[in-house]
């Protein structure tokens, strides 16, 4: 039975991979949950949506680029309308640019920052002043990456754009702190999605080695001795979704099996 009380969630990029984790996990823990996506992702998006409906909790999906300056608030304000509030943003949508960067062309930095960063902005102001004006308070929560602490060679424009995010996550908790809105980050490492197999073909070719090797290479730096599954980053996100979390804000939290320690 659907909670007519239920918090709303909304997450980006949630066809597959991490947003869909988390879109799932956040269904489990009693949230209605609107889902986006691109056009070109819509039958994955839709799917998301069902398998919310079918945990009991509303759904409601949303073709959006939320590199879009425009595109991004009308999704807000579709969330809002049909689900009734927004109390949670998960700007998790992300692309991923593999190249040295003396062979970097700026439409390829322009389009990995349009999607990383500039999206994720746009998210964060879209869902701050829809929980402004409902005037009780929200979480903001953004997808960063290790490489927001130490980037990888050949992931120029991606590591860029997740420190970015690092610096706008903290910048965003400062100035809406007094709305009570808390905005924090997610810093996954090495996540055994499609995203990851594209980078390791990538590496594996401008390295010289076989396909696999070098998600095996970067893999051995890991404590834990596994690569991440999404519903690992997807635990973490539904603690900063919970009131559990509400006296942590401006952070960016590496959940990665022990790769990176700061």
């Amino acid at each position: 039975m659907t909670n007519s009380i239920s918090r709303v969630a909304l997450v980006t990029g949630a066809g597959r991979g991490i947003g869909r984790a988390i879109a799932l996990r956040l269904a489990q823990d009693g949230l209605d949950v609107a889902v986006n996506d691109i056009a070109a992702n819509a039958e994955a998006i839709n799917e998301t949506a069902e398998a919310i409906r079918a945990t009991g909790q509303r759904s409601h999906a949303v073709l959006a680029d939320v590199s879009d300056a425009e595109e991004v608030p009308n999704m807000v304000a579709s969330v809002a309308s049909e689900l009734g509030a927004l109390d949670v943003m998960v700007a998790n949508a992300g692309i991923a640019h593999i190249q040295g960067l003396l062979d970097l062309e700026v439409a390829d930095w322009d389009r990995v920052m349009s999607v990383n960063l500039r999206g994720v902005f746009l998210c964060y102001q879209a869902a701050a002043r829809q929980m402004i004006k409902q005037g009780s308070g929200g979480k903001i929560i953004g997808a960063a990456s290790i490489v927001a602490y130490r980037p990888f060679a050949l992931l120029g424009p991606y590591s860029a754009s997740k420190w970015g995010v690092r610096g706008l996550t903290q910048a965003a908790a400062m100035e809406w702190a007094k709305h009570k809105i808390t905005v924090n980050a997610y810093c996954p490492g090495i996540v055994g999605t499609s995203m990851w197999e594209q980078i390791d073909e990538k590496l594996a070719e401008e390295e010289g080695i076989p396909k696999g090797d070098a998600l095996k290479k970067y893999s051995e730096a890991i404590a834990m001795g596994r690569v991440s599954v999404p519903e690992d980053v997807a635990k973490y996100v539904s603690y900063l979704a919970s009131t559990d979390s509400d006296y942590m804000t401006g952070q960016s939290v590496m959940i990665d099996g022990g790769i990176q320690f700061s």
